[in-house]
Order: structure tokens, then sequence, then C-alpha cells
């Protein structure tokens, strides 16, 4: 349940790739760059609304702010549906973004109240695996809807998709926040919260280095019609390239689920990174000496994903790994930071494109490059460290978990 409410992101997101090219002819978009926009303008909103769903979830609890968002997600889907303007279509899609923003907070606020440690990045990447999986269906269903339907009816899927989700959710989800760590509405007592969030070292440096490797994500995402439509000159071919890229990477999470109990958070998302880093460098490397063809596109940028999916969880529960008392908030601060940071990034690597791969190659190599130096200043003398013993565990992360 919780897998497939994170993936109304990636749904939405994803889907809408085969029908930019469609979308900026009918509302007449001069500047083909911009179509982009239908894609950031969602991350941007995505992140705009997390540090209002956190302190709310840690007030009222998880089932009802869920609720409310998946509600408003789906009520401004069909809004999408029926823009008659550019403008309205992005401004309708800031709101669904800032609407399914519910699901990233509150999804990483259920498992924290549940889960420790490698349990919780276990969990966190089986999560992930099902979110990851979405990208290898979402543009084939996409396509599939645009040879039968006008582009408006993807946007129908996607709320049909979350009056779904709203059903199964509040029928069999449990209330998982515990009534001792019930949290104020208070202005004073949210800052509180979300400065000791930035403050923590660890919950602070993580959430940078996650923030510049989301920025990989976006980038990729907005990017990728373009770079196969025109750096390749194969519009065809962006389902199958992106089902290419997006398998791997789900198969990655699950195998991330099934090795990070064995050799530790920070040995496996450590090691995601560093591979993050070097083989986007590679890429970019590739790229410039003159190499670059699409299969070796698909190749190194698969093998660049697989890397993503061996640190994205892990970065998450790392940064999250002392927050249990205030997980709603923490997770709705880091989301902030990550979401917006990230999708701002991205927008500059894809606003970047001019008609090649290399912005794209080398923007990827630079966020990756940041994002291991953070985390190597984050923790230097745990760098590639195994698993925590039970005694290292910090008190608030050893409560047990609720009983539902």
């Amino acid at each position: 349940m919780l897998a497939a409410l994170m993936a109304l992101n990636s749904f939405a997101i994803d889907a809408m790739i085969p029908a930019l090219p469609e979308i900026g002819q009918q509302l007449r978009v001069a500047n083909a760059n911009d179509t982009q926009m239908v894609v950031v303008a969602y991350f941007l909103g995505f992140g705009s609304t997390q540090l209002i769903w956190g302190p709310l979830a840690d007030r009222f609890g998880r089932r009802p702010i869920l609720g409310a968002g998946v509600t408003l997600y789906a009520a401004f889907a069909l809004v999408c549906a029926l823009a008659a303007s550019f403008p309205l279509l992005i401004a309708a899609r800031i709101l669904q973004g800032a609407s399914a923003a519910v699901t990233r907070v509150l999804v990483v606020a259920m498992v924290r109240d549940l889960f420790e440690g490698e349990e919780m990045a276990r969990v966190m990447s089986l999560t992930f695996m099902v979110f990851m999986v979405m990208p290898v269906l979402a543009p084939s269903i996409g396509q599939a809807i645009l040879l039968v339907a006008p582009w408006r009816a993807i946007f129908v899927v996607l709320a049909a998709y979350g009056i779904l989700m709203l059903g199964w959710s509040m029928l069999r989800l449990p209330e998982t926040l515990r009534d001792e760590h019930r949290r104020t509405l208070k202005w004073r007592d949210i800052a509180a919260a979300s400065w000791e969030t930035l403050k923590e070292p660890q919950s602070r440096g993580y959430t940078l280095a996650l923030t510049f490797a989301s920025g990989c994500l976006v980038a990729y995402i907005s990017s990728i019609q373009q770079i196969v439509g025109q750096a390749f000159g194969r519009p065809a071919a962006i389902g199958l390239v992106f089902a290419a890229i997006a398998a791997p990477m789900a198969l990655a999470s699950w195998t991330n689920s099934r090795v990070v109990g064995r050799f530790g958070l920070r040995r496996v998302g450590h090691s995601g990174v560093a591979a993050f880093a070097a083989v986007t460098l590679a890429h970019a490397l590739a790229g410039w000496a003159g190499w670059e063809s699409l299969p070796l596109f698909v190749i190194l940028q698969a093998s660049a994903m697989i890397a993503f999916a061996f640190c994205s969880a892990n970065l998450s529960t790392l940064a999250m790994e002392h927050m249990s008392k205030i997980a709603g908030t923490a997770s709705s601060v880091q989301g902030v930071v990550a979401t917006i940071g990230g999708g701002l990034i991205g927008l500059a690597i894809g606003q970047a494109f001019d008609g090649t791969a290399q912005p794209f190659l080398w923007g990827m190599a630079g966020c990756t490059g940041a994002a291991f130096v953070i985390v190597l200043l984050t923790e230097p003398k745990r760098l590639f460290a195994g698993p925590i013993r039970r005694e290292e565990i910090p008190p608030e992360a050893a409560e047990p978990p609720p009983e539902i």
C-alpha cells in the first residue's frame, strides 16, 4: 500500500513524457524546452508543501492527513485534464504535486514510526522498488492512452488512480503515530523541530547529498524525451529506452533491500554514491570523446540509475536515523530541501539542453561528485562502515514500534 501511494508520484511524472510534444503543440508552446515545465512544475509543487503536511500529520495523525492530500491530488488531476492554456496546466500541475507531497512525507514517516536502522532501509527499498517499477510502465501506459485518446485522458487516469488509492488506504491503513509523539501546531514547536532537523549533522548532511542525487533524477526525467528524440533522432524509441533504464533500477532497489541488512546502511549507501559519481563521470567523458551512441547512452545511464537505487533509500534512511520523535516534521523538512533543491538543479540542467546530451551528462557528473563529497564530509570516520551493532543504536531509535 505504501509503495502504491508513492507510485502516485512516479506515474504522474513519467506518464506525461510521451505526451510532451502533443501538449506543446496543442497549447501553443513556442520553445520546446518549456514543455519540460510539465514535469518540473510537479516537482516544485511537490517540494513546496511538505513542511505543511509533516506538522499536520504529527498533530492529527497519519490517516486523516493522507486522505486529504490524496483527495486533492485527484481533484487537481482533473483540473489538468480540463486546462485550456499552458499557464493553467502548469499551475494545476504545481498544485497536484503540492497535494501529492503528502505521500512522500507520510510514507517515510510511517516507515520510521515502525522500523529502525537496516530494517527501515530494507522496507524503504521495497517501497522504492515499486515506486521505481512505475517508470518502466508509465511511459508505455501514457503512449497507449495517446493511441486511443488525447493527452488529457492521461490526467483522467491519474485522477482514477488517486481515487482508488484513497479508498484502499482509508479502508486498510492503520494509524502509526504514537500518542506520546503527537505534537502541537504552535509555530514555536514547529520551528524548533524544523531547526533540529537542519541542525543535526547527520540529518543535514545526508539531506544535502540526497538533494544533489534528486537533481540527477529530475534532470533525467525532464530531459530524456528531448535527448532520445532530438539528440539521437529516435523519438519512437522513448518508451523502450525509458523501460530499459528504469527496469534495472527497480531490480537494484529490490537487491538493496536484500543486502543492506548484511552489509549495513553506510557500506551499501556510500558505495552507491561512489559508484553513481564514477559512472556519471565516465559517461560524461565518453560523450566528450565522441563515443556516444543511443545503445551506449542506455547502458551507461542504466548503470548510473542502478547506483542511484543503491544510494537513494539508504541516504533517506540515514537522514531520518535520529528523528523518531519528530518524524513527520523531519520528513517534511528533508523533503522540502531535497525536492525543491533537486527540482531547481534538474531544471537548470534540463534548460541547458542544446540538441546534444553533453549538458545533461556533465550536469549529472557534477551533481554526483558533489553528493559524494558531502557524504564524505558528513561522516568521514564512518565511510563505508558495516552494520550498526545493537548497542550503537540511539536510545530514541530503539523504542518499540506501536501496536497496530
